[in-house]
C-alpha cells in the first residue's frame, strides 16, 4: 500500500527529499510551504544546478493540508526540532514524523545502525562516520577520538563578508574562507552507545556546492595493522552495511602507530540524507503504538 506523504518546507532538503522519493513506493500528497509562491516551488524542484533537472512532469495545483491525508510528515524546516514542535504535526492529524535535522529531545537514528529500534518521531543522520566507527571499534575498539568534517556552507553563512551573530569568524564570507564551526553530526554519538563521551569534533566550512568529508582519527584498545583495517571495512561494505558504506582502495587511511589511526569518509550530505529519508519509510510499519510513546511495539 502506497504511504501518503506530507513534506513541510520546500527548501534544500525538502527539494530533495522529493526527488529521492520518486521510487513508486511513496505517495508524496501535499508540500507545504507558505514562503514561496507555488509556481516558484515547480521552477526550483525542476532545476538543480547541483543535482541536474528533474526528469518528470510537475505542475502546481492549490490543496488545503487537511484534504490531503497524509499519514506521514518530512519535518525539513531546520527549525522545528523538539518533540514539542515536531508534535504539532502529530495534532494535525498525521501519524508519524520524521525530523531530517539533529533533535535536541528525540531518538537519533542512523540508517544500517540502528533504524530497528524505530520510534515515533525519529530524525534521520546525515553523516559518514557513525558506519565506520562501529566498523573499527567493533574490531578494534575506540579509546577515543576526534571527528573533523568539511563540508558546503550552508545558510545562515553568506558568499560575502556581513556581520552575523556574535562571532567574528561567522561573519565571514563563505567562498573565499575556510570558516570553523561546531558540528551538529556530533549528536550522532548517541547511537553508538559505548562511544558516548569518546567522540567529539567539529566542522570546516568550505566553498564547494555538494559533498563532505568526514576525517576519523582515533586511539585503538587493540593493536590494528593497516591492512587489517582495510578488510574490516571491505566486509562491513559488503556485509551488514552494504548499501550505507563503501569501500575503495584509494589512499584515505593512515596509520602512525598499530594504536593510532585516520580513516577518512566521504558522502554526499545533500542528496544522501535525502535518500536516507526514503530508507526509513520502508522499514518503518505503522503501529498501534501513541505517536509519542519512544518505546518500540514488540512484533
Amino acid at each position: 500500500m502506497m504511504v501518503k506523504v506530507r513534506v513541510n518546507r520546500f527548501g534544500r532538503n525538502g527539494w530533495l527529499v522529493t526527488r529521492a522519493f520518486n521510487s513508486g513506493k511513496i505517495d508524496i500528497v501535499i508540500i507545504n510551504d507558505p514562503f514561496i509562491e507555488l509556481n516558484y516551488m515547480v521552477y526550483m524542484f525542476q532545476y538543480r544546478s547541483t543535482h541536474g533537472k528533474f526528469n518528470g512532469t510537475v505542475q502546481a495545483e492549490n490543496g488545503q493540508l487537511g484534504e490531503a491525508g497524509a499519514e506521514y510528515v518530512v519535518e525539513s524546516t531546520g527549525v522545528f526540532t523538539t518533540l514539542e514542535k515536531a508534535g504539532a504535526q502529530l495534532k494535525g492529524g498525521a501519524k508519524r514524523v520524521v525530523i531530517s535535522a539533529p533533535c535536541a529531545d528525540a531518538p537519533m537514528f542512523v540508517m544500517g545502525m540502528n533504524h530497528e529500534k524505530l520510534s515515533a518521531m525519529p530524525p534521520v543522520a546525515p553523516t559518514a562516520w557513525p558506519p565506520l566507527a562501529k566498523v573499527i571499534h567493533d574490531n578494534s575498539g575506540i579509546v577515543e577520538g576526534l571527528i573533523p568534517q568539511s563540508m558546503l556552507s550552508l545558510p545562515p553563512r553568506r558568499w560575502w563578508v556581513a556581520p552575523l551573530g556574535s562571532c567574528g569568524v561567522t561573519g565571514r564570507g563563505a567562498a573565499q574562507n575556510i570558516i570553523p564551526a561546531s558540528i551538529g553530526a556530533v549528536e550522532a554519538v548517541g547511537v553508538i552507545p559505548e562511544l558516548n563521551g569518546k567522540l567529539t569534533g567539529m566542522d570546516f566550512h568550505v566553498p564547494t556546492h555538494n559533498v563532505s568529508v568526514v576525517d576519523l582519527t582515533c586511539c585503538l584498545e587493540k593493536a590494528a595493522k593497516y591492512d587489517d583495517l582495510k578488510k574490516v571495512v571491505k566486509q562491513a561494505s559488503k556485509g551488514a552495511l552494504k548499501g550505507i558504506l563503501s569501500y575503495n582502495e584509494d589512499q584515505v587511511c593512515i596509520a602512525l602507530k598499530d594504536h593510532f589511526v585516520k580513516l577518512v569518509s566521504w558522502y554526499d550530505n545533500e542528496f544522501d540524507c535525502s535518500n536516507r529519508v526514503v530508507d526509513l519509510w520502508s522499514t518503518w510499519p505503522l503501529r498501534s503504538e501513541s505517536p509519542l510513546d519512544h518505546q518500540p511495539q514488540q512484533e
